[in-house]
């Protein structure tokens, strides 16, 4: 494929979709986006980690060639204007697996967000957020080593579907009319209005997202977190079709809590996932107090956005959680901040929420052994407390370094590994 300033780099080699699962040579080429603000501070600070686990692990035999693409105010500077480019959505569609940095979004105008855009243009309809706990990170939990969840969230329905309506405008007007008149809907005048669209298709793909993970790394329950006692038809029906697929195309591997009890004595037999499911708000109040007992989650946009970060705050902050927005193949590895523009160029920030996702990038593609150095090297870092201001600031004792010097000293375990 020709791209006008995209420059996919010689001798690497794309990945490719065979026979439904994904093909992945020892010469990658991956993308990556840089981002805005603080974004090339820590990107640069990841990639030198990133390629010194991959050098470590393999010694040579694999290498990551990294294709650079461009949104946000970098790609406007790039493509006249347009922070959005149609070259670079072909590009992570082409790649297959990308990372990226934050992104400028506007707060009540402007352009609309480039990451809400990214997934609903290329349908990455989860969002997976791995929560665990590190030794040494500052934490407000008694025991926060209980933690240890992946979030599997809902990216394209919901109220984040952007079918909104402006007080006052001729749509949000017209739409008010209908629904009191036609449908004796009650609400006061001149409110702005929004459309939640809730989906079985949108749900049971999510769920069984959600479930093939629990299968495929072993863990013992998958919990859908929802609404629906009080929005019944549509957090409810996501609770419902998640039950649904479950029993459909899972029957062999899963339970539900219900029959956990009933049959099992609440013990769950070997092999066997449970399906149980949670109010949202008691959830977030159960991932405070008894956090072992979930594994899995799914849910739905607006609650997985709360619920990844307050859990993320549990183990240390949305500074050192990865993320990625996922498709059936294509995916998209990101932080899970936002661009910290008051910071931007100070190399002060710590890069360890991209530096995460990128060891899920390489978990995902099957290099578990970058994602494993670069884990064990974090640890290990933070039991020296050699830290960014951040965590110095919250640990007597410490070491504050810069963004690239949280990176040296990364790297230097990684080599000693």
């Amino acid at each position: 494929m020709e791209y006008r300033n995209i420059q996919i780099p010689e001798g690497g080699e794309k990945l490719s979709v065979k026979d439904g699962k994904l093909s992945v040579p020892d010469n990658p080429v991956l993308g990556f986006v840089e981002g805005d603000g603080i974004g090339p501070d820590i990107t640069s600070a990841c990639m030198r980690v990133w390629d010194a686990a991959v050098a470590r692990a393999y010694g040579g035999r694999r290498k990551v060639y990294w294709a650079e693409l461009y949104l946000g105010e970098k790609a406007a500077g790039i493509y006249d204007g347009d922070y959005f480019p149609a070259e670079t959505l072909a590009a992570v569609q082409d790649l297959i697996v990308s990372v990226k940095g934050p992104l400028t979004t506007p707060v009540g105008g402007g352009f609309r967000s480039l990451n809400v855009s990214l997934r609903q243009d290329l349908d990455l309809y989860a969002c997976v957020r791995p929560v665990r706990y590190y030794r040494g990170v500052p934490s407000p939990l008694k025991r926060p080593e209980e933690v240890d969840v992946v979030i599997f969230r809902e990216n394209t329905e919901d109220v984040y579907a952007g079918i909104e309506y402006q007080s006052g405008s001729e749509e949000n007007e017209k739409l008010a009319r209908f629904l009191k008149h036609e449908m004796g809907a009650d609400f006061f005048d001149g409110a702005g209005l929004g459309v939640k669209p809730i989906s079985a298709y949108g749900s049971k793909r999510l769920v069984r997202k959600a479930i093939q993970y629990a299968v495929d790394h072993q863990k013992p329950s998958v919990t859908l977190v929802h609404k629906g006692n009080i929005m019944k038809f549509t957090e409810g029906a996501f609770r419902n079709w998640g039950y649904e697929l479950a029993r459909e195309e899972f029957p062999e591997v899963t339970i539900t809590e219900d029959e956990l009890w009933e049959k099992y004595d609440g013990q769950a037999p070997a092999g066997k996932i449970v399906i149980k499911d949670r109010i949202a708000d008691i959830m977030f109040q159960l991932m405070q107090l008894r956090p072992a007992e979930f594994d899995v989650i799914a849910t739905m946009n607006l609650n997985g956005d709360y619920l990844s970060d307050a859990l993320a705050a549990e183990v240390g902050g949305i500074g050192i959680a990865p993320g990625a927005n996922m498709a059936d193949h294509v995916a998209v590895f990101e932080a899970t901040h936002g661009t910290a523009p008051k910071y931007a160029n100070q190399n002060k920030v710590n890069p360890s929420s991209l530096m995460f996702s990128g060891a899920m990038m390489f978990e995902y593609i099957g290099w578990t052994e970058v994602a494993g150095l670069i884990s064990a090297a974090f640890e290990k870092t933070i039991g020296d407390k050699v830290v960014t201001y951040d965590f110095a600031r919250l640990m007597d004792g410490a070491e504050k370094v810069s963004t690239s010097g949280f990176a040296d000293a990364l790297i230097r375990h990684i080599e000693s590994a």
